[in-house]
């Protein structure tokens, strides 16, 4: 189906202007048309077919425009899902302006962490929702009870540490590719220290094998490991403790941090080098996006048929896929 886009800006509270507004743009799915508001003014029409609709909200990685993750975007929003991405610009750590996940750091510390929600940005993009479905192109056409958090890097932490009903009761379920909880010894965490997550929704952690990001940046977490994927692999058996079967966790052999986004910026300084990826970014794309919906499917949806596709596609010899696990 056709894929159609709109934007729309938040405030949010408590922040100081002018970092007090996001940015965001809604990818939807569209149905083609001939009518003048789509000739002239370029607002295609919904295709209500498969309303209402679940929502994804995309948490992007730090200094990462919204716009690398515009593929994924579309592949959901093609399989009958309506995608938030959006930009802020704030300062999250002291005197850096940058693109922010929208993440609360002294909520993150020892004393503070889950005892409330670190996902500075949520509440206004969860009022932007409620706002749009009563007024707009897409009035009584989502389902805001079965909102979905995914993200990358830093947004990918966000969004599994927020998929908590106790905080957010709309959330069905959070994906992150290139994340863990291992927590900073900056902020007063002991070496190898990994947080928990809310553990009560269906999860899926995604991560590539040749993580340079997470595996040079272990050391600001005392994880000594030179493997990218040691924090991802512990966050899965020590965050969570599973039992429900819909935590997942997917290694992909040869992908790299970035291999989630397209079209990086150069100009925009990483502090971590990542290894370059052994697969065209095309094919870990292609395979993300396809078990990131039959994910959303299976245990949002709830489609039986799903399940049974999923565990094919996660089963399957597959070069692109070192393994999975399921708890």
């Amino acid at each position: 189906m056709p894929v159609s886009a709109f934007f729309e800006a938040a405030k949010v509270e408590g922040t100081q202007s002018p970092y007090d507004t996001i940015h965001l743009k809604i990818l939807y799915p569209g149905q083609m048309s001939g009518n003048d508001l789509a000739k002239n003014m370029g607002i295609v029409p919904v295709d209500t077919e498969k309303a209402p609709f679940p929502v994804v909200i995309f948490f992007n990685g730090f200094n990462c425009d919204a716009q690398q993750y515009r593929w994924l975007a579309v592949k959901l929003a093609e399989c009958g899902l309506v995608v938030v991405l959006f930009n802020w610009v704030a300062q999250n750590l002291p005197g850096i302006i940058s693109l922010t996940p929208g993440v609360d750091l002294q909520n993150t510390k020892p004393k503070t962490y889950r005892s409330t929600f670190t996902a500075t940005a949520l509440p206004a993009l969860l009022a932007k929702l409620e706002q749009l479905q009563n007024q707009g192109i897409l009035t009584g056409m989502l389902d805001l009870e079965k909102i979905v958090l995914g993200g990358h890097s830093a947004g990918g932490r966000v969004a599994m540490e927020n998929a908590d009903l106790g905080f957010f009761p709309q959330i069905a379920a959070s994906f992150a590719y290139g994340a863990h909880t291992a927590g900073s010894l900056l902020q007063g965490y002991e070496a190898g220290t990994i947080l928990p997550l809310p553990d009560s929704l269906p999860l899926l952690l995604i991560a590539g094998t040749c993580d340079g990001v997470i595996a040079n940046s272990s050391s600001r977490y005392g994880i000594n490991s030179a493997d990218p994927t040691t924090p991802v692999i512990r966050t899965f058996q020590e965050a969570i403790a599973g039992g429900r079967n819909d935590s997942y966790l997917l290694l992909l052999e040869g992908a790299n941090h970035f291999s989630i986004a397209d079209h990086l910026d150069s100009t925009i300084a990483r502090p971590y080098p990542d290894f370059p990826a052994t697969q065209p970014q095309e094919n870990f794309q292609l395979l993300m996006a396809e078990i990131i919906s039959l994910f959303i499917d299976a245990h949002v949806y709830l489609q039986s048929d799903a399940f049974p596709k999923l565990e094919q596609l996660l089963n399957a010899a597959n070069p692109l896929i070192k393994s999975f696990e399921c708890k």
